[in-house]
């Protein structure tokens, strides 16, 4: 038999520790979601549910409208991320192949995004909405999210772009293809890991934004689901059940998407840091 090293015990006791730490908020708030008042402020606030309260699930669905802001949510998010992504495509691939005088100017004034902060832009942003009439409707946060969603995910293409040889393009250029038909047939295809990789990015910035939504938004028609989960809290009483029970209903499609795609991030990451 192997013997054990007592460096490798201890390495696997850190990671289970760590592991436990990590996943021990989402068993929690699973928990916590399960009980009602009388039992939270009773003092069981970490442990076991004494009784499992299901229908915590059903008023945060149905009577908290969380189903609602969560399809408004769905909506928003996959708006944003389709054409944040056909955007950043298409602007990083000219920017990278095409022999243009201005691109030295294009990729800075696109990084510039990465330096400005939400709250600088609040009220302007605010005030352009208010005169274009497209408060309180999808196109204010659509709009605004695309934009910030952009110089990040330019900046992480520009990249992949520079490195796939120019072989490529010149020979479907040989064979009669045009420059629309080589970028999606060719050219997008090869980038499949860093487009999955800017998805997950936007999907995750766009889903747990709160400070443009709550501000652009008033009616319940188009409150997505933070703000919607927010408005939860009383006044005077809140059903601290109910409540954790939205907060899973939002929480359930980030661990989704991690679980189901984390193996694309990791590879886009990878790639991304051997090929800048």
């Amino acid at each position: 038999m192997k013997k054990i090293k007592p460096t490798k015990v201890l390495l696997h006791m850190i990671l289970v520790a760590f592991a436990v730490v990590q996943t021990y908020p989402l068993l929690f708030l699973a928990f916590f979601s399960l009980k009602d008042n009388n039992e939270i402020y009773s003092g069981n606030v970490m442990g076991i549910p004494e009784k499992f309260h299901w229908s915590n699930y059903q008023n945060a669905l149905f009577h908290a409208n969380v189903g609602h802001y969560l399809l408004n949510s769905i909506l928003v998010t996959v708006i944003v991320i389709v054409i944040s992504d056909v955007l950043a495509c298409m602007v990083s691939y000219a920017i990278a192949r095409m022999r243009v005088k201005a691109n030295r100017f294009v990729k800075p004034f696109f990084s510039i995004g990465l330096m400005i902060p939400l709250h600088a832009v609040l009220l302007p942003i605010f005030i352009m909405l208010r005169n274009l009439k497209m408060l309180d409707t999808y196109q204010a946060v659509i709009i605004p999210y695309i934009a910030f969603a952009l110089p990040m995910a330019i900046f992480f293409m520009i990249g992949f772009f520079q490195v796939l040889p120019m072989e490529l393009e010149e020979s479907a250029f040989l064979d009669g293809c045009g420059i629309f038909r080589t970028f999606f047939t060719i050219i997008l295809p090869l980038v499949k890991p860093a487009l999955a990789t800017i998805s997950i990015f936007t999907f995750l910035s766009t889903w747990n934004e709160m400070m443009f939504a709550i501000t652009f938004i008033n009616s319940e028609k188009y409150r997505t689901l933070t703000v919607g989960i927010m408005q939860m809290v009383g006044q005077y009483t809140t059903d601290w059940g109910t409540m954790g029970a939205g907060l899973v209903v939002a929480t359930l499609p980030t661990v989704v998407i991690y679980l189901l795609f984390s193996n694309q991030v990791q590879s886009g990451m990878v790639a991304g840091a051997v090929k800048g």
